[in-house]
């Protein structure tokens, strides 16, 4: 049996705001595209299938497209629901869905249920283990002391390793969307670290023929049986080195054969850009980043006006835009910056900074006021102090 590993669509998801749906329908595109070239038999998609609990309608569309699109190209769909998902909403008509060949499992009392598919070699058993929240499941798992994340998916291992025990020469996959210890975050995840510790030990795996991992957002190797596909798309600029991909898993008649890696092509590539905006606006050495998501820092030695807007008649997919003084972040020295330099000196350095070089008149109306505050005199005679300058 050929499986296609892919997860973590978070299909509705924004980058900086962008809609990013088109570029999410791409994706799913070439998903089913590889599965009809693969021939793939069963495409396993563990959690975080919508970026949102509640789903718009067009990300709903989108969704549905990617799962009829891999139905057409011959492969089953299994998935399982994530931190980011509503169990419910995307669980919802999952008897009729398993009818047309997408298997959802996306509750506690379904974990130990698998979905049966056929080969040559017999049947394969592919149990879904939704994200589980120990401060919400710990009660249906029967373990109401557990508060980690590895308690919890203990407890659901064991139930599915009962079932296994009853079953005689069926291979096993896991689905299981969690924080696997070895494990490397991107940045773009949302934490699952509320109700405990959030890693689970991959020794919670053992005996698995193959288990298939969502939640981290980058391909990654655990162990030749545990890994993560991570998602189709990059969802931060700490992605942009970050080649997407699948796994591609062959079962024969004693269990997991072999896995191959597909990349996925790259639908819109990350760039990362520094320099003055003359410069991003005109140096060919960017002529490369004009049709990516841009992240762009400015090094002019004033704030430039308006700068995404002109940005983006180049760049026309800049998300992000940040000013940096050539020499760096002056609040970050400040200590270094004042030692050893009079009162005055301070002053004309945070007028300069604020708002311009001051003036040889306002000077020395903040040397007059500066000379009342260290001569100790009431706060009132500094202030008619400086208003006897400003009226002068």
């Amino acid at each position: 049996m050929r499986m296609l590993h892919t997860s973590d669509w978070h299909i509705g998801r924004t980058f900086h705001g962008v809609d990013l749906l088109a570029d999410q329908a791409r994706s799913l595109a070439a998903i089913a595209e590889l599965v009809a070239e693969e021939s793939v038999d069963v495409v396993v998609l563990p959690g975080d299938v919508y970026d949102r609990s509640i789903p718009s309608a067009d990300a709903i569309a989108v969704c549905n497209r990617g799962f009829e699109a891999i139905r057409a190209a011959g492969a089953h769909i299994v998935a399982t629901s994530g931190n980011h998902d509503s169990p419910a909403r995307l669980g919802a008509g999952a008897s009729f869905a398993a009818a047309g060949g997408l298997h959802l499992r996306t509750t506690v009392a379904d974990a130990d249920r698998p979905v049966l598919l056929e080969d040559e070699h017999g049947p394969v058993a592919f149990y879904g283990i939704p994200y589980l929240e120990p401060e919400i499941t710990r009660a249906e798992l029967d373990v109401p002391q557990a508060r980690s994340h590895a308690e919890i998916l203990d407890a659901a291992m064991s139930r599915i390793r009962a079932d296994i025990a009853g079953r005689d020469n069926v291979r096993t996959v896991v689905l299981a969307h969690a924080f696997v210890v070895g494990g490397e975050a991107t940045g773009s995840e949302r934490s699952i670290s509320v109700g405990g510790v959030e890693t689970v030990p991959l020794a919670a795996f053992e005996g698995i023929d193959y288990v298939a991992l969502g939640h981290l957002h980058s391909p990654q190797t655990l162990s030749e049986s545990v890994r993560y596909s991570g998602s189709p798309l990059p969802y931060s600029f700490a992605e942009n080195s970050h080649s997407k991909a699948v796994w591609i898993a062959e079962l024969d008649e004693t269990g997991l054969h072999s896995v191959r890696r597909r990349d996925l092509p790259v639908v819109r590539g990350l760039s990362k850009i520094t320099g003055t905006l003359d410069d991003l606006l005109t140096d060919a050495d960017y002529t490369g980043a004009e049709q990516h998501y841009v992240s762009a820092v400015l090094t002019d030695i004033a704030r430039p006006v308006d700068a995404m807007r002109k940005l983006r008649e180049r760049f026309p997919f800049a998300v992000h835009v940040e000013w940096m003084r050539p020499d760096g972040n002056p609040e970050l020295r400040y200590r270094e910056r004042v030692h050893g330099r009079r009162d005055t000196e301070v002053a004309h350095s945070f007028l300069t900074d604020v708002r311009s070089v001051p003036s040889g008149g306002e000077m020395a109306w903040l040397e007059r006021a500066l000379a009342a505050a260290v001569a100790d005199r009431e706060p009132e005679a500094a202030v008619a102090a400086m208003s006897g300058e400003l009226s002068a």
